[in-house]
């Protein structure tokens, strides 16, 4: 019966999420990586990334300008990334993911030995406001046309 459905089953978070802080994260293209609000100024969103397996960090404004808090080391917001992504996926699937050696109990960006990477951050944050415009849509017992393949979920 599954494989003749055109859904999938929806992995729930493992924990909730704040999502004021950290509205969108991802684990896709090779990366962790998310858009983060900004602590200082409501209407500024950064765009924050790690590289699986080399552990390079990015992160920037939606319009590409680079993160002041980012001297060499995780800033704030690829800190807040990562413990979200922890809650939404567990902390054993970011590690696997990310490919990198962590017990239980280990911080995950203190595991991390990768260095600033020059990442773009407009596809990242065009996925954002891409899922953003979903809220918008009106109700509708058919779905939209679009998310056809999205999995469903029961709930109206």
């Amino acid at each position: 019966m599954f494989q003749q459905s055109s859904t999938a089953r929806v992995v729930s978070p493992v924990q909730p999420r704040k999502l004021a802080k950290v509205p969108f994260v991802e684990m896709a293209d090779g990366r962790l990586q998310g858009v983060v609000s900004s602590g200082s100024d409501i209407e500024r969103v950064y765009v924050s990334s790690i590289s699986a397996g080399t552990h390079g960090f990015s992160c920037s404004t939606n319009n590409n300008r680079p993160c002041g808090g980012l001297y060499g080391s995780p800033c704030k917001h690829l800190r807040s990334l990562v413990a979200e992504a922890v809650l939404q996926y567990g902390a054993e699937r970011v590690a696997r993911y990310l490919r990198v050696e962590a017990g239980p109990d280990d911080d995950l960006l203190s595991c991390l030995n990768g260095s600033v990477e020059a990442t773009p951050a407009a596809a990242v944050f065009s996925r954002f406001l891409r899922h953003l415009a979903y809220l918008e849509l009106p109700v509708t017992a058919t779905g939209a046309a679009e998310m056809h393949w999205f999995p469903a979920t029961g709930v109206r």
